[in-house]
């Protein structure tokens, strides 16, 4: 064909450029996961307060009654599991919306210890289940060549919901005092029953069943060690997510002398960086084989984790004492939060990916229950591992996940499906 009849390039949109997938027919789906990510960061960071401030109780006592209760939520992912693969991926979303409003709505009802460990396993109990399901409802929702670009996606706007919900909460907070808590938590059990009537409604189509490789080369117990693989690989991912929420704020006014305010500058920084450029980022940049997405992620992320150390290493060149007002300390920690969250970017959709097409079998039941245990044991376990490296050490936490990362580095290359076209090669 000559250049005068080819076919004219039709040119980019801009949902092309930014990296979004096509958003046309899938309102109740952004909607149902924006409201969700909302409800989540209106109330979740603020438990404590009001347990402490407005029910009167010590915070020892409150965060013993949490840990409990989320640590006896850990089974419901497999308990999601199985029961995703007898109604499906959108029915358990929509009752995981609805056991963490019933959750949260009996907050206003807590008193004692023992009744704050109920009602997080509640609350516990639906996040591990709406997780646990999330992914393989993508699946259903999305066409097979935009899984990535969709994991993206809803990974931006679930950054996108939290901070507006934050921002809610503080503002409640601001202007009514500590008073307004009661209010937000009747608000934000109204929130999630929103998204359950958003992800009811959805319309679903089950995935089209790729081609199973030959079980004669390929075997079930390959596809299941390749699986605990990721899993293994993803606990790097997990720790370093739950940096934001455990580790930040207490090494930079501790052990950096910054204000408070400081690990929230951080936190917007990653929330804008994530939320702007996670689309785009993943649909021009990335790595298009996840397994090299996520040695890419890793590897910056370990640059990240040093760069979180440097300042809190004696001798920094140029600290003076104060040393939250050495302008050395602000320029790493930012190059860190930077490169945290371009790490994320990475990670996030290409570890969500591999989740789901790993193996034959990774969008099932038992698999997204594993899957989601690694995140429900490691954001558990992170708040008291962190703390007792940092008291080891300033620099510890950091250098413990910045080996961690540099493990996942190494192991990435493995993540690989298997070859499915291996036997017709042989013939």
């Amino acid at each position: 064909m000559s250049a005068a009849t080819a076919p004219a390039r039709r040119p980019r949109s801009a949902a092309d450029r930014l990296g979004l997938p096509a958003l046309r027919g899938h309102g109740l789906f952004i909607t149902g996961n924006l409201i969700d990510s909302v409800g989540n960061g209106m109330l979740l960071p603020l438990g404590l307060l009001y347990f402490t401030d407005v029910q009167g109780l010590s915070p020892a006592r409150v965060g013993a009654a949490m840990t409990v209760g989320q640590a006896l939520a850990l089974p419901v992912t497999f308990l999601a599991g199985r029961l995703m693969d007898r109604v499906g991926p959108q029915r358990v979303v929509v009752w995981a919306n609805l056991l963490s409003a019933a959750g949260f709505a009996l907050f206003l009802f807590a008193r004692d210890p023992w009744h704050i460990a109920a009602v997080y396993v509640l609350v516990q109990a639906g996040i591990n289940m709406y997780f646990t399901a999330q992914r393989t409802l993508i699946t259903h929702v999305t066409r097979a060549g935009e899984r990535r670009s969709w994991f993206a996606f809803t990974g931006s706007l679930r950054n996108v919901g939290l901070a507006a919900g934050a921002a809610a909460a503080a503002g409640a907070l601001t202007v009514f005092g500590n008073g307004s808590l009661r209010w937000m938590i009747a608000l934000d059990a109204v929130t999630y029953l929103l998204a359950a009537a958003c992800f009811a409604a959805l319309p679903t189509t089950p995935p089209e069943p790729g081609a199973a490789p030959p079980s004669a080369l390929v075997n079930r117990t390959d596809h299941t060690r390749r699986y605990f693989l990721l899993v293994a690989v993803n606990l790097p991912y997990v720790l370093a997510q739950a940096v934001l929420s455990v580790l930040i704020a207490v090494y930079t006014t501790r052990v950096l002398g910054l204000p408070a305010s400081a690990a929230s500058m951080l936190f917007v920084v990653n929330t804008v960086i994530v939320s702007a450029c996670s689309t785009a980022v993943t649909a021009h940049l990335a790595p298009k084989a996840p397994r090299r997405a996520v040695a890419a992620g890793y590897l910056i992320m370990t640059a990240g984790m040093a760069a979180f150390a440097l300042p809190g290493l004696p001798g920094l060149p140029g600290l003076p004492a104060p040393p939250g007002a050495a302008p050395a300390v602000w320029a790493a920690l930012i190059a860190a939060i930077t490169l945290f969250s371009v790490a994320e970017i990475l990670l996030g959709p290409a570890l969500s990916e591999l989740s789901v097409s790993l193996t034959p079998q990774a969008a099932g039941g038992f698999t997204q229950g594993l899957y989601q245990f690694s995140w429900a044991v490691g954001m558990v376990a992170a708040p008291a591992l962190f703390t007792l490296l940092l008291e080891a050490g300033p620099a510890l936490p950091w250098g413990v996940e910045a080996a961690a990362c540099l493990i996942g580095v190494l192991a990435a290359p493995a993540l690989k499906a298997p070859n499915r076209h291996r036997r017709r090669n042989l013939r």
